[in-house]
C-alpha cells in the first residue's frame, strides 16, 4: 500500500505535516479519541501536558498495534488541547513529534485548543485514522 502526502503549491508551508494525504481504497481503522488514561482507567498526569501527551502516545501505539499497523500508516490526526495559549499548543505538538508516534503527524493533521475534554483534569486527546496494510 502506498500512502502519498503532499503540500500543493499555493498553500502555506507546514511545520512537518502535509496538507493532503491520499490512500488507495482499502481498509481503514478509526480509533476512538485516545485519552491520557492508564491501564486501570485512572487519568495520568493531572495538570501536566507532557505526561498526558506521553500517555496518549503510548495508548495510541497500543491501539494501532492491535490492528497490525503503526504510526507510519496514520492518514489523519486531530489533537485536542485544553488551552488557548499558543506556547502550550506548540509544546504539545513538539512533544508528539518527539514520541514514538511521530510518523503519524506527517499526514494531514489538525491541532486545536479547546475549552474542555471528557474527563476531569484531562488536557490532551488524540483522534486518529489509519490505513491498514493489505
Amino acid at each position: 500500500m502506498t500512502i502519498s502526502r503532499s503540500n500543493p503549491d499555493g498553500l502555506h508551508v507546514t511545520p512537518g505535516y502535509h496538507h493532503v494525504t491520499i490512500v488507495p481504497a482499502g481498509r481503514t481503522a478509526y480509533l476512538a479519541g485516545q485519552c491520557p488514561l492508564g491501564p486501570g482507567g485512572v487519568l495520568v498526569g493531572p495538570g501536566d501536558f507532557g505526561a498526558q501527551v506521553d500517555q496518549v502516545a503510548a495508548n495510541t501505539m497500543i491501539a494501532l498495534g492491535s490492528v497490525g499497523t503503526g504510526p507510519e500508516h496514520v492518514v489523519r490526526t486531530v489533537i485536542y488541547v485544553v488551552s488557548a495559549d499558543r506556547d502550550v499548543l506548540a509544546e504539545v505538538w513538539r512533544r508528539f513529534q518527539a514520541s514514538s508516534l511521530a510518523p503519524a503527524f506527517t499526514s494531514a493533521s489538525t491541532l486545536l485548543g479547546v475549552a474542555q475534554l471528557g474527563f476531569p483534569d484531562q488536557l490532551v486527546e488524540l483522534d486518529v485514522t489509519a490505513a491498514l496494510p493489505m
